[in-house]
């Protein structure tokens, strides 16, 4: 049997999907009327054709700010930008992509729960819900910081995982992370590939994610949809992630398909995933409904994906309250995990907690910020040169590089693989009774391998 289609299929969704298709994606209407950025399409998650004008004229950029970007911006229109371009320090927030990866891990008891549980659909209901749960983080609208080559972040104070991040290349710029406690091990290695359109930028996960639960030894892997970054210049800046999320048990053939609605007019179909549970004969077993800013439900079906009778939807994830009026809408974890306070001891000087750009950012210095951040990018191109000059390659400290080839829906990809050193690092430091109480934030930051050229 074919595997049900959210998108396509009859009862349970589809007066919804119905509903999507007549209205159509959210409206767009080209920025007319302003000299140099005719062409330019502003999109209005929450109006009609109507008011786009009004839309148009919104958003966080000043017009000078805003004019000295676009002419550095638009000989790229078409390119993928992730690592073409120096961007303004305004449009970032105090947080770097290593960082990011760890705040998946907020809602990491859901991945407790699927290794405890014997029912191998209602794992991938709590193991799909956990990866769902990430969006309403993805939905900021400020970049994060590209972490400076050998960068590291390290987590160790939640849920009793262990937590390390490394980036093990800078062109392409890819990040590898591991996370593990009693009852998971979760590996990625992320790299996107981008396109840049004018007022919007598409986003390709081209990465590899693989989810290993402890119990049966079960392998995961995952399959995201894209990104869309719509109004980059002229509106309000807003995200939407339309298109299929695949959650495979590697070991049983079972998987999750869950479609992310497109936005359509006055915000219709926003936010909203549904889909389905199947077995490994591709039978729908259990449908999953929700908002991925908001919680996610699931409710048993029959093989036609209809609710069986007697049963009801059962929420399976909420996410938590969220601090009032945050300049970066961060959640408390969000904070957690930038602040010195939840540091570990004999902090790693390669981590994203120490850089200066970020922590001037923080404090609200943006001239401090931008200078701290064109230094550091002058370091690690000055790096670069000596390096090469030397005949050395980069190695990264906490991830090897593999022969192993992934291929993905957007490109092929190198894997990094996590070798453990951490773990045994991070053993010796806590079992050591020697280690001197600092200041954390009295540590420099140092990700640096090799000597900076220009001061040789």
């Amino acid at each position: 049997m074919a595997p049900k289609d959210p998108k396509q299929s009859g009862g349970f969704f589809a007066s919804m999907a119905s509903t999507l298709t007549n209205l159509g994606s959210a409206m767009t209407k080209s920025v007319n009327g302003i000299v140099g950025y005719e062409g330019l399409e502003v999109i209005n998650p929450d109006g009609s054709s109507e008011d786009l004008e009004d839309e148009a004229r919104k958003g966080r950029w000043k017009q000078e700010d805003r004019d000295g970007y676009w002419k550095v911006m638009q000989k790229y229109i078409g390119s993928d930008v992730t690592s073409l371009v120096t961007l303004p320090v305004l449009i970032f927030e105090p947080m770097t992509m290593l960082q990011k990866m760890a705040e998946l891990m907020e809602y990491s008891h859901l991945l407790d729960l699927a290794d405890e549980c014997e029912d191998p659909y209602m794992r991938l209901v709590y193991a799909s819900s956990f990866f769902i749960s990430v969006y309403f983080a993805f939905q900021r609208t400020w970049k994060p910081f590209n972490p400076i080559l050998g960068e590291t972040y390290e987590m160790v104070n939640h849920g009793g995982i262990t937590f390390i991040s490394e980036q093990v290349s800078h062109h392409p710029p890819m990040s590898a992370g591991h996370a593990e406690n009693e009852h998971f091990i979760y590996d990625i290695t992320s790299k996107v590939k981008t396109k840049f359109l004018g007022n919007s930028i598409d986003i390709y996960p081209v990465g590899r994610t693989r989810l290993t639960l402890k119990k049966d030894g079960v392998v995961l892997d995952l399959a995201p949809p894209p990104t869309k970054v719509n109004n980059l210049i002229f509106g309000r800046t807003w995200v939407d992630s339309p298109g299929d999320m695949v959650l495979t048990n590697l070991t049983t053939g079972d998987k999750v398909v869950l479609y992310f609605q497109p936005c359509g007019w006055f915000g219709s179909g926003r936010y909203e995933v549904d889909g389905y549970v199947y077995n490994s004969a591709e039978e729908p077993k259990i449908l999953m409904t929700g908002k991925w800013n908001e919680s996610m439900s699931y409710q048993p079906c029959d093989s036609e994906g209809e609710p069986l009778p007697g049963t009801e939807l059962k929420e399976v994830w909420r996410v938590a309250d969220v601090p009032e009026n945050d300049k970066f809408q961060y959640t408390h974890f969000a904070h957690k995990i930038n602040s010195f306070d939840t540091a570990p001891k004999k902090l790693l000087a390669s981590d994203s907690r120490l850089r200066p750009d970020r922590y001037a950012l923080e404090q609200g210095d943006l001239s401090k910020a931008g200078f701290e951040k064109s230094s550091l990018e002058e370091r690690q191109r000055d790096e670069k040169k000596n390096r090469v000059a030397k005949g050395q390659e980069f190695t990264p400290r906490w991830f090897d590089k593999t022969d192993e080839i992934c291929p993905t829906t957007w490109d092929d990809m190198e894997v990094y693989r996590y070798n453990g050193k951490y773990t045994e690092h991070r053993a010796a430091v806590d079992n050591s009774d020697s280690v001197e109480a600092i200041d954390v934030k009295s540590i420099e930051f140092n990700p640096w391998q090799y000597e900076n050229l220009a001061a040789a």
